[in-house]
């Protein structure tokens, strides 16, 4: 039986690298981007496994594009949902925008309450939510405030969602990842050390480990970091 496996923001990062390692000819992976052409690169490296792709271009900081994918993907469960999309506003609080608070909250924390609420109630028992948050979401970081709130906002929200999943036997996975190297970065003024951050592989290997477990093993949450300490 073909598992469906929904991945936001698989366009690159730490979403295209969950989607080839979950990749496999018994799965058909539904990506969601923005980067049409970003997420084209990304369903070929899959397809190469075997696994049926379904490409997903929807603006997840509005309802109605999230509406929208909703949609899309149809009425046949899912087993895994990956709420991965987020977006990075940086800079001093007393500088962030009406709209891009309004963005970070769109993209990052009603997409996925959106997302989960919209197919968790379809999902068979034995199913996982793996939630992409960071080291953010429990620890403050100056010039970050609109990111940390979105993460701290996710935390308490899962947190609540998993005990009500329980009786359902659905598993609420959640990710905290220290600074990883990938695309965010490029848009984020400052010197920052990318070469001693983890890479988007590291996490996603984490996710692979949470949800090859067995079904009645719930590995709820993994925080990583480098060696050498967070950023």
């Amino acid at each position: 039986m073909m598992k469906r496996i929904l991945i936001t923001g698989a366009s690159r990062g730490i979403g295209r690298a969950i989607a080839e390692k979950l990749a496999a000819p018994d799965v058909t992976l539904l990506l969601h981007g923005r980067d049409t052409v970003a997420l084209a690169e990304t369903c070929k490296s899959v397809q190469s496994s075997g696994a049926d792709v379904v490409k997903l271009i929807h603006d997840l900081a509005t309802p109605e594009g999230v509406s929208d994918l909703v949609s899309e993907v149809g009425d046949d469960p899912l087993n895994i949902l990956v709420n991965n999309a987020g977006i990075a506003v940086v800079k001093p609080f007393r500088e962030v925008t009406l709209t891009e608070w309004q963005q970070t909250l769109g993209v990052n924390v009603t997409a996925p309450f959106l997302l989960t609420q919209g197919f968790a109630g379809q999902m068979p028992p034995g199913s996982s939510i793996v939630n992409i948050l960071s080291v953010a979401a429990k620890t403050g970081f100056p010039g970050w405030s609109a990111y940390c709130m979105s993460k701290f906002a996710l935390e308490g929200f899962f947190q609540s969602v998993r005990e009500e999943l329980r009786e359902h036997k659905i598993r609420v996975i959640n990710i905290y990842p220290a600074a990883t190297n990938t695309d965010i970065w490029n848009n984020v003024e400052g010197d920052w050390p990318r070469n001693k951050m983890i890479s988007a592989e590291q996490v996603a290997s984490a996710v692979v480990y949470a949800l090859s477990r067995p079904a009645d093993v719930a590995v709820e949450n993994i925080t990583l970091s480098s060696a050498t300490g967070n950023l």
